[in-house]
């Protein structure tokens, strides 16, 4: 599934071709995904001014002119397409859900094959009490996000901080992917208890998390299975990582064997986490 990084990148991409702009057609070919799409939707869209992006979580919101947003949700398999529209071609792609297209030229498409994305819409004024929205924690790019805040967020719980981190209630837009690649820089283990990570560790895992995220978009996200920016190009993130998928390997900070055996994969709640134990603690 996308995270963070990823989401961001789609959003700027389709800001760049969307905001200021005019929708001049939009077409739904089916009438749900992972829950039903509000009905009437390509009509509420069709003719309206594109105001704004904000992207929450791993959710991105399209500002409408009007007073309305449109909830976007890539799921496990969605990605946006974006193209400069062509005369007498199809333009269609395969488990293509939704299309927009702008008075001057651009064609935006929603691709999603196994259809775990989303869309629905709101009243703008209304955002963050959206049902999906609501018990969303901090994002962690913002300032407000300090080791002040995580701590007091993780004080008192006994689930790994992994499986602590991976709740959306304690922080927005994190995954399995940069979670693993935070804590190690933190050099804090994935199986260490929440709420013993409160405090000094804390200190240390915020600036690492911001640091792994910024790093992850600059880069453009990382291409994993579906994953490609919206001009199809690929996210390059995924060269940087430190541990994650690296199981075997030595990490940057080991001498390597004997010394150590390397990156280690384990699965905590059935997913892959991937530590360094001899420098995460």
């Amino acid at each position: 599934m996308p995270e963070l990084p990823e989401v961001e990148t789609v959003m700027r991409g389709l800001a760049g071709r969307l905001e200021g702009r005019r929708i001049s057609r939009a077409v739904l070919t089916r009438g749900d995904l992972r829950r039903a799409i509000p009905s009437g939707l390509a009509a509420r869209l069709t003719g309206a001014e594109v105001l704004s992006f904000r992207r929450r979580g791993k959710y991105i919101l399209m500002r409408l002119s009007g007073g309305d947003s449109l909830l976007i949700h890539l799921g496990m398999s969605g990605r946006m397409v974006i193209r400069a529209q062509r005369a007498n071609t199809p333009d269609a792609e395969k488990h293509e859900h939704m299309v927009i297209e702008t008075e001057d030229g651009w064609r935006i498409g929603l691709v999603d094959p196994r259809r775990f994305g989303l869309l629905d819409l709101m009243p703008t004024a209304a955002e963050d009490e959206h049902a999906l929205l609501r018990d969303m924690g901090p994002e962690p790019l913002e300032p407000a996000f300090d080791a002040a805040l995580l701590s007091a967020a993780l004080t008192g719980r006994r689930t790994p901080i992994k499986a602590a981190l991976l709740d959306q209630r304690i922080v927005a837009g994190l995954g399995n992917i940069y979670v693993s690649e935070a804590l190690f820089r933190a050099g804090i283990s994935p199986r260490r208890l929440a709420g013993s990570v409160a405090g000094a560790r804390a200190a240390r895992l915020v600036p690492a998390i911001k640091a792994t995220l910024t790093e992850a978009i600059a880069a453009g996200g990382s291409s994993l299975r579906d994953y490609v920016q919206p001009d199809g190009e690929l996210g390059y993130f995924q060269h940087a990582w430190k541990v994650y998928g690296r199981a075997g390997l030595p990490c940057e900070r080991c001498p390597g064997p004997p010394a150590c055996a390397g990156i280690r994969r384990i699965v905590q709640a059935g997913r892959s986490t991937f530590l360094c134990p001899r420098t995460q603690r």
